[in-house]
């Protein structure tokens, strides 16, 4: 798959079956998280990658901050199961690196283009991803559980996998709706 398509195409898939991307085609994706923009090279990122027994220990962190955050019986036996919609989620962190140059916003930015790298690297190879956030990302126990710092923040996990049916089509933009020209 060509570039331009790739990204003209872009679509998250939120129905994934196993497999999950593994040996080359893991390595590929890991990789093109590793070329996202970094100012001064100060790759402020982390990655998690949970998959079998790992996604039983992020299911585990999430009924934890279920619990403490004091949600419903449902909502605590569904956190439990979050981690399994695909066979592989990725934690993605930015590690905030103290940088006269590069403020912590940047930072974020960059550990969330990695994200974006990852599911486009694993949609040219025949897999497919949902980035998700929510909650648990903004969570101080789930944070905790990862050993952040204040600084850090926890910029999504990238659900991987195969795609379980074709997405449906996206609407059309148009780009005069969201660009204008200073000329």
């Amino acid at each position: 798959m060509d570039a331009l398509t790739l990204l003209l195409n872009r679509s998250s898939q939120p129905r994934l079956n196993a497999p999950a991307p593994s040996g080359e085609a893991l390595e590929n994706i890991m990789q093109a998280a590793l070329r996202a923009p970094d100012h001064a090279c100060l790759t402020p990122w982390r990655f998690i990658v949970c998959e079998g027994k790992g996604l039983d220990k992020l299911g585990s962190l999430y009924e934890q901050s279920a619990i403490e955050n004091d949600k419903s019986q449902k909502e605590i036996e569904r956190a439990v199961q979050l981690p399994h919609r695909a066979p592989m989620v990725v934690v993605a962190i930015a590690k905030h690196v103290e940088h006269e140059k590069v403020p912590r916003v940047e930072q974020i930015a960059s550990a969330s283009c990695g994200v974006m790298a990852m599911q486009m690297a694993a949609v040219a190879q025949g897999f497919n991803g949902m980035w998700r956030t929510g909650s648990y990302a903004q969570c101080d126990t789930v944070k905790r559980g990862f050993d952040l710092s204040d600084d850090d923040e926890i910029v999504g996990f990238l659900y991987l996998g195969t795609p379980a049916f074709e997405p449906a089509a996206k609407p059309e933009r148009d780009t005069s709706d969201y660009f204008e020209y200073w000329r």
